[in-house]
This record gives structure tokens, sequence and C-alpha cells, in this order.
């Protein structure tokens, strides 16, 4: 099977494509950054998204049977919004179509809706509309929160209880969310691509934590235990935003903060991934933390692979 995987030198892409391999399968990357440190070497040639020249694009993906697609923005910035990066999924799908792609794996996200008023949340959702449309062999996949070494949400609570007196939780802290570890996702995404089926599928985690109980147990894992204050979601947010002013990122948006509070994080399904949060957290107690996790760094610096404490 030969397979094209987006962001193959990145976070959750490299875990599929590690999967890919192992399977014997033939891959090829997609990427914004085909410059970026390459963990694969020649196992796997990055191709530049050319979503300014969809025919070259096209060409890409020719003979490829297997779209495993992970491409999407966290939040608006450096030129990039959420209404680019609905157009350019949309012109990545149409290449696909046109090229013969037989199957194509979305990542998504829990609780999609195309009258959210949550652009990331939105966005999702046409997608996925976008895909169903399309005629193509589809699955898509629903995570909530990913874990796992090059993670940023995970990892910058950790840095923060290791730098703060205090942690602010915004409201009552008790909305919930089900991280799935990338291996778990990246595992189901390799399985999905074998099949046939049109599958719509929650990726999320064998635990369930509410926002003060997931800070609880990271604190106490890595040894920095602090006082969790409720604070109002514009404090939160300004306090989050005066973390990233010092880091030269962005903490956290008003949207993030939005759908955590909304439960959009959370699903009624059963698991898809089965190692545990805490587990993992324990066995990277030492190193979880240690290092900030810079959004805006990675999308600034297009060479250096992405960090790892």
């Amino acid at each position: 099977m030969r397979c094209a995987v987006t962001g193959a030198y990145g976070y959750s892409g490299k875990y599929i494509a590690q999967r890919l391999l192992g399977a014997g399968c033939e891959v090829i990357t997609l990427t914004n950054s085909p410059q970026r440190e390459n963990p694969f070497g020649p196992r796997v040639p990055a191709h530049p998204f050319h979503f300014d020249q969809p025919e070259l694009l096209t060409q890409s993906l020719r003979d490829i049977d297997v779209l495993i697609n992970t491409y999407w923005v966290r939040f608006s910035a450096m030129g990039c919004t959420h209404a680019d990066a609905i157009r350019n999924s949309e012109m990545l799908f149409q290449s696909a179509r046109e090229a013969g792609v037989r199957r194509l794996v979305h990542v998504s996200i829990t609780n999609p809706s195309e009258s959210s008023p949550l652009d990331y949340f939105c966005g999702k959702a046409i997608l996925e509309r976008r895909l169903i449309e399309s005629g193509l062999s589809y699955a898509i996949l629903r995570p909530a929160v990913l874990f796992g070494k090059e993670d940023i949400l995970i990892n910058n609570i950790a840095w923060a209880l290791r730098h703060l007196p205090v942690f602010g939780v915004f409201g009552n802290g008790r909305y919930k969310l089900q991280p799935i570890y990338v291996d778990d996702l990246a595992a189901l995404a390799v399985e999905q691509a074998s099949k046939t089926e049109n599958v719509t599928i929650d990726a999320i985690g064998p635990e369930t934590f509410t926002f003060r109980e997931l800070v609880k147990s990271i604190g106490g894992i890595i040894g920095k235990r602090r006082p969790i204050l409720s604070v109002p979601p514009t404090f939160g947010y300004w306090m989050g935003n005066s973390i990233g002013w010092l880091m030269s990122d962005v903490f956290i948006t008003r949207d993030e903060i939005s759908g955590l509070m909304a439960n959009l994080l959370w699903v009624a399904s059963p698991p898809a991934g089965s190692t545990k949060l805490t587990d993992w957290a324990r066995a990277n107690a030492e190193t979880l933390g240690r290092c900030y996790a810079s959004e805006m760094a990675r999308r600034t610096d297009r060479t250096s692979a992405y960090r790892v404490p």
C-alpha cells in the first residue's frame, strides 16, 4: 500500500508514518516544511503542499492508495486563518479524488458543528461534510486532545505547574476532556487505512477528567501540587495572554477556553485508545513540562525538529 501522510516530520503525522512503515507501506509526506529535519531519511520523501498550484498537488498524489490527513491550524496567525485551512483542505480532498486516491483518513475534532460560533469546531464540521460529499471512501477520526512527547497542551500545563505558585482554571473547572495518546491515534489511523467502510469514530482515550482533575493529576505526578483557583474566563485568558507574551507564543485562545467550558472535548463514546494519560505522565514525569512548548516557534522555524524535552 502506498500512503501519503500530511506533516510526517511534525507531531501526529510522524507517529502515523512510523506505523505505516512498520506495516510495510510505502510512505510520502505532504508538508509546508519540506526542509524540516527528516527523522525517516529517504524512506519518507517530502512533497510541498502546492496549495497555490493544485495540479502539482494532484501530481504528488498519483499512484497513492491512501491519504491520511492531519493538516489544520490551531489558531489563525502568520497569514494563515481557519478559512485558509478550510480552503486548502478542500483543495487537498479534490486533488486526492482527481489523483485516484482510494481512501482518505481524516483527523477532525470531537463535537464539530457548522452552527458552532467557534471557528475551529465549525471549520472541522465543514470539512467533514466536504469529505463525505467528495465520494471518496473515508474514515473520520475525532480526537479530543492528544498527548505525547511533542505535545503542547499537556506539556504546558505541567510547565505552568512547575513555574507558577498557583494554577487558575476557567470557571468551576468541571468541564471534561478525554485525552488520547498520539500513537494510539496513529494506530487507529493505520487500521482504518486498510479498510473500505465509511466511518466516523470518536478517537478518545480511556480516561475522562474534569479540567480541574487533569491539572491536579499532572501536578501530583510531577511533584508540583499547587493550589487550584477558579477564575473568571476573561481573567484566565488575560493571564494566559501574559504568559504567551513572555514566551513569544499564544498560550491559549478565547475559542479554546470557550470550547473547553462548553464540554466540546467530551463525548459519551467508548474509548478508541488504550494508553492512560496518567500512566504515560508517570513514565515521563522527569521531563514533562521541563521546557515550554511553543506553537509559534514551530510555525516560524521550518527546519528544526519539534522540540522534545
